[in-house]
């Protein structure tokens, strides 16, 4: 063959190849089936959040999903256009309400923790149409979003490779309301702690955002599978400002519809800021974020601000002097302490606050017992220099470590690990 021919030839390969190459690169990494207690949107909503960044950064990678979620609130269809660009499919179902007979019922008899068919779980509406597109397409992975809303609906998905992200566990929760002397937390905390021996254990890994919480899932069920993937943060959005700060200003962001954060701004306004105030008369502190209760707001006054809603967050941490944060209730990782890092807010709080983020004690952030905030604030108010090193490596641990790229890499690995355990 001539030399000229065979050139020709191997350079039309080649030239194929990378077209195939190309061509493979643009396929769709895997399609998702994704069921979820509730919508991506509004993200304010912390359990909102993370579908929200991860449904983008896996779009934006290639992957089809299709978004079967829950919703309560009444304005949740007029956001589909926030989100549906992330998905090829997106359905919304009321969220009915559940009775305690029913959580009775499950806990009961074992044969009916997980629903058979559409009449016997806890949403007939959803489970039909999880039926209807299995069908109907074809996925590689079906991911769950929630705990006892969706839990049930393993049974529609267990022949695909599966997993359930419940955020947190609802016991840790219970448990540290239980130690403020929450009567009603007390009464369901050996419920919850049933309920989470069994929802998550057929399903092929179970994903919470902190060690707090694998820990506590662990404890009572030893062989679940369990992975820790935490959220992360825009990193391009939350950035640090880096003209001077307000002084003396304390900072809590929160949503105020949630109980514990209800229980901070009692702590904040009762105990700490009278004291911080007493060496430091010209101390303020902001309460910022939605859903303030008519009590709060009824707070208000020289130095106390309660703002509502507010279009942006970010301006209130880029100017607070200290991200004071002493939650005593709750489970999982704060999105509200990370912003704040992220923002190079100076960061005090307490252990329950940081847990999942992997903050070091006078490093990247201070923390202290709920009886010492007070003093500790009063500290950090004096301590200009040590406020500008918190700031510092404040920021640099986000960069280093919670981004929502880094979130997605996390769950494209368990999806891909998942997927090679159950093929033939």
């Amino acid at each position: 063959m001539p030399a000229g021919v065979r050139q020709r030839l191997i350079a039309a390969r080649l030239g194929w190849y990378d077209r195939a190459l190309s061509a493979f690169d643009q396929l769709p990494m895997k399609t998702i089936l994704l069921i979820s207690r509730c919508p991506p949107y509004p993200i304010h909503l912390g359990d909102r959040l993370i579908i929200w960044h991860l449904a983008r950064e896996l779009a934006r990678r290639g992957y089809i999903i299709d978004l079967l979620a829950l919703h309560d609130r009444d304005d949740d269809s007029q956001h589909l256009d926030e989100y549906r660009p992330f998905f090829r499919h997106v359905e919304l179902i009321r969220e009915p309400k559940r009775s305690g007979l029913a959580y009775l019922r499950r806990l009961l008899d074992s044969s009916s923790r997980f629903a058979a068919s559409a009449e016997a779980s806890f949403c007939p509406a959803l489970w039909r149409m999880i039926d209807a597109y299995l069908r109907r397409y074809d996925y590689d992975l079906a991911h769950c979003f929630g705990a006892v809303s969706v839990y049930e609906f393993h049974p529609l998905v267990a022949h695909l490779p599966n997993l359930i992200t419940p955020y947190e566990s609802h016991a840790l929760y219970l448990a540290s309301a239980a130690r403020q002397g929450q009567l009603s937390a007390r009464l369901r905390l050996p419920v919850a702690r049933r309920f989470e021996r069994f929802m998550f254990a057929p399903y092929d890994r179970t994903v919470v955002i902190s060690d707090a919480d694998r820990a506590m899932l662990q404890a009572l069920r030893p062989a679940l599978r369990i992975d820790v993937i935490p959220n992360g943060i825009e990193l391009e959005r939350f950035q640090p400002r880096h003209s001077g700060r307000a002084e003396q200003t304390l900072l809590f962001v929160g949503n105020y519809a949630y109980a514990p954060n209800q229980d901070v701004v009692r702590l904040l306004v009762e105990q700490v800021l009278p004291q911080v105030r007493e060496g430091a008369p010209r101390a303020r502190l902001q309460l910022v974020g939605v859903n303030p209760p008519d009590w709060m707001r009824a707070l208000a006054n020289d130095h106390i601000e309660v703002t509502g809603h507010v279009p942006d967050v970010r301006p209130y941490l880029a100017d607070a002097t200290v991200f004071v944060c002493p939650l005593r209730i709750g489970a999982g990782l704060k999105n509200k302490v990370l912003e704040a890092l992220a923002m190079g807010a100076p960061v005090l709080a307490t252990p329950l606050s940081v847990d999942g983020i992997n903050v070091q004690n006078g490093e990247s952030a201070i923390i202290a017992p709920v009886d010492r905030i007070a003093e500790q604030t009063a500290r950090l108010l004096r301590a200009n220099a040590l406020r500008e090193n918190l700031s510092r490596k404040g920021r640099a641990l986000i960069e280093a470590e919670y981004s929502w790229e880094r979130t997605a890499d996390s769950y494209e690995g368990l999806y891909d690990e998942i997927c090679r355990l159950r093929s033939p």
